[in-house]
């Protein structure tokens, strides 16, 4: 890719693999962090068949995923800035074969794609609930944090809907919303079935988890050993 791909404030970011991915990323909108890359590496996602990554943002989640799986994927985001940035990203890593960009809301588009089509969903959703005054950031970010346009609850209901049965959904959010994940999940059928918390080091708190729930799966949760992100030297090990 050449500098007349790029619009305006954008730059092309190494996604730090051996394969030699990039990515399209700008300042002025919301940029892929860690939580994403631990996603990518955590979710479950079967060899073939069909994933959706909802909220897909530029598309970092399904560009990480496809050196897994040769399954076809679906990334839907709301933006039209990011969906058309996951676009560019796609084809300059030459994945447009696999991965197709999806501009739509998902609970619209959770009612009209059909049931149960895909084997497993990936999601990096909005972390943050809605509180007035609360928002004093551009419209980019605050759709990106706050769920503006997609709640726990919408969420759950979408990927109830288009998830096969068996099929499994991956999430990562913020230990502080796990019971509310839980008890959402829970009510939409999608029954919790791994959960790893992510520590930037040993002594400090979770500030990440990630979870796999199965669609109609039977109660029998794992809690998987947590993810130390710096060791005692501060030297990133993940």
């Amino acid at each position: 890719m050449n500098g007349a791909d790029l619009l305006a404030g954008e730059r092309i970011d190494d996604l730090l693999t051996d394969t030699g991915l990039c990515i399209i990323q700008s300042r002025e909108v919301f940029s892929f962090s860690l939580d994403a890359v631990l996603l990518s590496r955590f979710a479950s996602v079967p060899k073939r068949g069909r994933i959706a990554d909802l909220c897909t943002g530029n598309g970092v989640i399904p560009i990480l995923v496809s050196q897994r799986t040769h399954a076809q994927m679906d990334a839907i985001e709301i933006q039209p800035r990011l969906a058309d940035m996951a676009r560019r990203s796609i084809a300059m890593n030459r994945l447009q074969e696999q991965i197709h960009v999806i501009e739509e809301d998902l609970r619209v588009y959770a009612r009209s794609a059909g049931n149960g089509i895909y084997d497993a969903i990936t999601v990096n959703p909005p972390y943050m609930p809605v509180v007035a005054g609360e928002q004093n950031e551009n419209e980019h970010y605050a759709i990106a944090r706050h769920e503006i346009h997609c709640t726990l609850e919408d969420l759950a209901a979408a990927c109830r809907r288009i998830l096969r049965p068996g099929g499994k959904l991956s999430m990562v959010h913020r230990p502080s919303r796990l019971l509310d994940i839980v008890e959402t999940l829970r009510k939409a059928k999608l029954e919790p079935k791994r959960i790893q918390f992510v520590h930037p080091n040993r002594n400090a708190e979770a500030n990440m988890v990630l979870i796999e729930a199965t669609r109609d799966g039977k109660p029998d949760i794992k809690l998987l050993p947590p993810i130390m992100v710096y060791n005692d030297e501060g030297v990133q090990i993940v």
